[in-house]
């Protein structure tokens, strides 16, 4: 394709800039954070690393931008298949404490489960956008999930179990572009909201009355019916069972990932310390350099998983209302995008883009003002990694992709 097919718009070239702007604002942070603990040498600090890998990220994230999509669509398998050739051998590097989650060559390391984010999203995009697919036929649903539950479940093994959360909720949001119908999409949700309602006899009563008016609305014949309730009953029922077979510390970990405990010694002192630390910065902040949470080192992993609480104590109230602006107008675009992209294909790449990304804001956001679980989820574009910078640049670049050729199909 001629780069004068190419149509950008003023909107494209504003969310570049905003790009650009959370990647300085992610430079600024980890400066600040790590102010006190870096190497002398400046090409071995974190900043100057951190520097590098933006870099190369922007240099990926043009060449992307200018790529014909049919190149991206017809390497999507196997880019997918590359991906899970990568998490495996994360198993043949030596790990910390059976942790096996990174790729090490010489002094490099890299996340594969960052790029695996990537390899899914190409996957179910080149999958579901087939002519012959049929969302209403349980064989291409269940390929689907089957492409995301691969990686999930070895990413599950490593053990990253945050990431691979984001794994689940990249699928849904595509299949429902894709043209799942509604109703199958809340009978696949359904089973969560039985699993979270079973602990209590009146609350799971009530969840149950819900279900069965809402499935006797969908009509969908008597035997959907009686499948979709009986499943949900049996959520229900089996449920409490597997809980009271579990060992006393599985259950803590489980109710301190879900924030429901709190672990003062481990996460929840993380939490507490990045509330304090996003308090005290108050509306305008106490100033770059000058936030004594972040300056003392209370907050662990503050230039990465934490980091937005770098900004809240030292930007304070308005820096990160901005930075939640930022990344609102960039999700609002990413949506806006989509909608009107005439290749399905493309189209699918950029919700699916967006979702990721959402997703990351939200829980990285959440857990860092204590309500989601501490997972260890980056902030996108602002966290220190090498893996995460790259990975959303990419994203990134698949979005825009899809923007500046929104007309072709």
């Amino acid at each position: 394709m001629e780069f004068r097919d190419l149509k950008f718009t003023p909107t494209d070239y504003i969310v570049i800039a905003i790009v650009i702007l959370l990647v300085l604002i992610g430079l600024a942070a980890i400066y600040s954070s790590t102010y006190h603990i870096d190497d002398n040498s400046p090409l071995k600090s974190n900043f100057s690393k951190q520097t590098i890998w933006i870099i190369v990220g922007l240099i990926l994230m043009v060449g992307i931008m200018f790529l014909n999509p049919k190149y991206i669509q017809m390497f999507s398998y196997t880019i997918y298949g590359i991906s899970i050739m990568l998490l495996l051998l994360t198993y043949l590097f030596p790990g910390s404490a059976g942790v096996h989650r990174w790729i090490t060559i010489g002094s490099m390391q890299f996340q594969p489960s960052e790029f695996a984010k990537i390899g899914v999203l190409l996957a179910l995009a080149k999958y579901l956008s087939e002519e012959k697919r049929n969302l209403g036929r349980l064989k291409d649903i269940s390929i689907s999930f089957l492409i995301v539950l691969i990686p999930f479940l070895i990413i599950a093994r490593q053990p990253d179990l945050g990431t691979s959360l984001v794994f689940i909720g990249l699928i849904l949001p595509v299949l429902y572009w894709a043209g799942l119908p509604t109703y199958l999409l809340f009978a696949i949700l359904a089973p969560v909201l039985s699993l979270m309602s079973a602990f209590n006899f009146y609350t799971f009563f009530v969840a149950m009355i819900v279900l069965i008016v809402i499935f006797y609305i969908f009509q969908r014949g008597m035997k959907f019916f009686l499948f979709n309730m009986l499943l949900n009953i049996g959520v229900g029922l089996i449920t409490p069972i597997i809980w009271g077979k579990l060992h006393q510390y599985q259950r803590h970990r489980i109710l301190t990932f879900l924030g429901i405990e709190l672990d003062t010694y481990g996460t929840g002192y993380q939490v507490i310390q990045s509330k304090v630390a996003v308090g005290s910065g108050g509306f305008w902040g106490k100033g770059f350099l000058d936030g004594t949470q972040t300056q003392l080192r209370f907050l662990p992993a503050q230039h990465t998983d934490f980091i937005f609480s770098v900004i809240g104590e030292e930007f304070g109230f308005i820096g990160i209302f901005l930075l939640l602006i930022m990344f609102y107008i960039l999700l609002l675009r990413g949506i806006y995008i989509a909608t009107k992209a005439k290749s399905q294909f493309s189209s699918l790449l950029s919700i699916g883009a967006t979702t990721i990304i959402g997703i990351h804001v939200i829980i990285n956001v959440g857990m860092t003002v204590g309500i989601m679980p501490v997972t260890g989820i980056p902030l996108p574009l602002i966290s220190y990694g090498g893996s995460s910078i790259i990975s959303m640049l990419l994203l990134i670049g698949m979005i825009i992709n899809t923007s500046v050729r929104r007309y072709k199909y």
